[in-house]
């Protein structure tokens, strides 16, 4: 996804539940991986060219770092991981056609309005159809090009990042319900993350001092 909508998407998944210091230093590093050397070898980060196991892995890679940044007392290292796992969990419906896959069930019928969408129903995150769009290098560089972009488009083949992206509206009406489940999954990263947590070390990662029950919004 283009930045703005990085930092929208984190902005409202997580203004609540994060102090205003961690949520800076979350969009930070969630946008960190957009910057060039973030998006040159490491499909990884933006599960692109069908890198599903390796950005599923980049995520859990993630997760880990956070509680023993906590305990050694580096609280930036912790949020800098969990921003960069959020960058990738929301590339994953705007890479992906998880969010084509979920409406084709709805083609017959009205289409339902993005927010019905769920981020993590099982047989769409198995499903032999998943795909991501594809890199084609140089001619994929050129698409992102405003003045020459819908010159470059019509060359590169369908399964290519270029046609199959969700990261503007420009991209059509799918784009909504990407942004949609890419917030609900960057809430529910947190959920999982603050659950992992002990009541002295949750403080430490929302910068919020409150009881420990009430962050974990049981």
């Amino acid at each position: 996804m283009l930045t703005s909508y990085h930092r929208s998407i984190t902005t409202t998944a997580l203004e609540d539940v994060l102090s205003p210091q961690v949520l800076k230093v979350v969009i930070s590093a969630n946008l960190s991986l957009d910057n060039l050397p973030g998006q040159i070898g490491h499909d990884e980060y933006h599960f692109d060219n069908n890198a599903f196991e390796a950005g599923k892995a980049f995520i859990e890679a993630q997760r880990s770092l956070v509680a023993p940044a906590l305990r050694a007392g580096n609280k930036k290292s912790a949020w800098t991981a969990f921003g960069k796992l959020t960058h990738t969990a929301q590339d994953f419906y705007a890479h992906s056609n998880y969010v084509r896959l979920w409406l084709a069930d709805y083609e017959a019928r009205v289409r339902p309005s993005p927010d019905q969408i769920e981020p993590l129903i099982p047989e769409l995150l198995s499903s032999p159809d998943l795909r991501s769009g594809k890199l084609y290098y140089p001619w994929e560089a050129l698409s992102f090009l405003p003045g020459i972009r819908k010159l470059v488009i019509p060359l590169l083949p369908l399964d290519s990042h270029a046609w199959m992206n969700l990261d503007s509206p420009r991209q059509g009406q799918d784009f909504f319900y990407a942004v949609e489940a890419a917030t609900k999954r960057t809430r529910y990263e947190y959920d999982w993350t603050i659950r992992q947590l002990t009541s002295e070390l949750a403080p430490l990662f929302t910068g919020i001092r409150r009881e420990y029950k009430e962050a974990l919004r049981v």
